[in-house]
This record gives structure tokens, C-alpha cells and sequence, in this order.
């Protein structure tokens, strides 16, 4: 699709038949691709693009490169969201290769495996999975009943996924109008899960908006749990249930989260961290080996001291 077909259909005027290939990140865009700013915060991420256009407001516009075309609009999230439709993969393929299952899997009854797909040696496939278009499955794997692999996703090999989990669904991204309306933004991105990764029962992965939602080797995941678009699970890190992890947010390895505790979006949490049952993070965590609780987040050394002074107030 050219640049011209592309702002024609956000309203906007520009005459350059540049192919565009897809859409992403400021910084991870190349010379094929599209981006946008609308949040200052990444100005410096601007001025290093390498996009072929970048979507961006009057007020920026003189910091995009000389090697990047700017199209200047009032609203370049809200565009973006508009113009990802464009680049949004078929729900379903018509055509394609026949899956290929590798020697010594068991596929049970009513399992759908999708065109292009790959699924590796002695697995065991059991009844009610879906696994969509172009899935990638590793050897020695099982997926058990009802679990939902969405297009496009990866899974490793000696890895277990329980019943009900969805792997691949679409993250929670919406650009709003000035008079209240929800445009989505369509996630073509990928679930990318490593090697030996066990998930819980009914747990929700969702996939990136551009490119791979992470979860690398080792990981553990207990039942019920949200991991959200762009996230990245370190090696080794461990979830118990009802934990959920909103987008864009790194878990550095071994990270360990007690049940029902959450992190905000777009922040970071150092290795070997230990966050306490329904501790709430909403800032990213740098020093490593350490344990926190609460909410808002204390150390687990001086929160166990505020609840024993509170404990005592109440006593009088």
C-alpha cells in the first residue's frame, strides 16, 4: 500500500507512492514502515527515527528527521488507530498450506489446526483446542482441552498450557474521538512463548500491537491470569493466580508475584524481584532482590512494620 493510499484514507493530502509495508515503534521502524508521536515524552525516540512517515502534530514536526516524511495532523494516535485496519491480517486464511504435525503427536477429536501451521514432535493435542493460521508449535508439548491459539503466535518446545487459556487475543487498545467514540486499534503483532513454560487454566496472553508479546523460557503462570499487549515475562519468573500485568510493562527474570498483585503499564520491574499477594506496582522497580507489598508499594520489611503500627492504634 503506497503513503498516498494511506493518508487518502485519513483525510489527509500527500502525494508520495513510498510502499508501506506495515506499522511500529518510533524506534523500531524502518525506512518501509509508518510511526507517530503524540506524547512529547518521546521526542528523542523522534529524532531517531528511521521510519519512511511519521504521523506527528504541528507542534513536533520540525524534530522529524530529514530522511523521514511528516504528516502533520491534530491527532496522530487517533490516525494511527485508523489507519492499522489497513494492515490488519485476515481473521481466517483461505488459502495456504496444509498443517504439518510432526511424528509420535496425538491429536484428539475436534481440534482445529489452521492453514500453514506447524506443530512438532510427540505432542499431545487434546479436545476443543483451536490453533489458528501459521502457529508454530514446539516439540514435546501439550495443550490441553478448549485452549485458543490466535494466528501468528509461537510456542516452544516442552511447554504446558491448561484448559480455557487464550493465547493471542487482542490486547485492550482504543484511540477516543473528542466526542466520546472508541476507534480500536488493531494488534498485529504475535504471542511469542518460550521454551519449558507452563500456564495455568484460563489465563489471557494477548498479542502486541506491533510486535511480540514475550514470555521466555522457564516462566510459570498460575491459573487465571493477564498478561497484556507488549508485555515481556522474564526466564524463570513466576505468577500466582490472578495476577495481571497491563501493557508494555517488563518483568526482568526471575520477578516473582504473589496472588492477585498487578503492575501498571509501560514501567519495569528489576530481576529477582519479590512482589507480595495484591501488592499494586505503579512505578518501575530498578534495584534488584527485593521484596515489596502494599498498596501504594512499601518494602516488605517496612510494610509489616506500618501494619503492626496499625494493629496497635487499633488495640487503644
Amino acid at each position: 500500500m503506497t503513503l498516498q493510499e494511506i493518508v487518502e484514507f485519513i483525510g489527509l493530502n500527500n502525494q508520495d507512492e513510498i510502499e508501506i509495508t506495515g506499522l511500529n515503534t518510533l524506534l523500531d521502524s524502518n525506512e518501509n514502515q509508518l510511526t507517530f508521536l503524540e506524547n512529547k515524552k518521546y521526542i528523542n525516540d523522534l529524532k531517531n527515527t528511521k521510519a519512511a512517515a511519521v504521523l506527528v502534530t504541528p507542534e513536533n514536526a520540525s524534530e522529524v528527521p530529514s530522511g523521514t516524511i511528516a504528516l502533520i495532523c491534530d491527532e496522530p494516535y487517533l490516525n494511527l488507530a485508523k489507519i492499522s485496519k489497513l494492515f490488519a491480517p485476515n481473521v481466517v486464511e483461505v488459502d495456504g498450506e496444509k498443517p504439518l504435525v510432526g511424528g509420535g503427536t496425538k491429536v484428539m477429536p475436534n481440534v482445529y489446526i489452521g492453514k500453514n501451521s506447524v506443530v512438532g514432535s510427540d505432542c499431545t493435542i487434546m479436545a476443543g483446542a483451536f490453533i489458528g493460521d501459521n502457529v508454530i508449535i514446539g516439540n514435546n508439548t501439550i495443550i490441553y482441552p478448549n485452549v485458543t491459539v490466535y494466528r501468528d503466535c509461537t510456542i516452544g518446545n516442552d511447554c504446558i498450557i491448561h484448559a480455557g487459556t487464550v493465547i493471542g487475543s487482542d490486547g485492550f487498545g482504543f484511540a477516543n474521538t473528542k466526542d466520546g467514540k472508541y476507534i480500536k486499534i488493531y494488534q498485529n503483532g504475535n504471542v511469542t512463548i518460550g521454551n519449558d513454560v507452563e500456564i495455568g487454566a484460563n489465563c489471557a496472553i494477548d498479542r502486541a500491537v506491533f510486535k511480540s508479546t514475550i514470555i521466555e523460557d522457564g516462566v510459570r503462570l498460575d491459573n487465571l491470569i493477564h498478561i497484556a499487549h507488549n508485555c515481556k515475562i522474564g526466564r524463570g519468573s513466576i505468577l500466582v493466580g490472578q495476577v495481571g500485568i497491563a501493557g508494555s510493562t517488563i518483568l526482568n527474570p526471575y520477578v516473582v508475584m504473589g496472588g492477585q498483585s498487578a503492575a501498571a503499564g509501560h514501567l519495569e520491574i528489576a530481576a529477582f524481584t519479590t512482589i507480595a499477594a495484591r501488592g499494586g506496582v505503579t512505578k518501575s522497580i530498578t534495584e534488584p532482590k527485593k521484596s515489596w507489598a502494599g498498596f501504594p508499594l512499601f518494602e516488605h520489611r517496612e510494610w509489616l512494620k506500618l501494619q503492626g503500627k496499625i494493629s496497635n492504634l487499633l488495640k487503644k
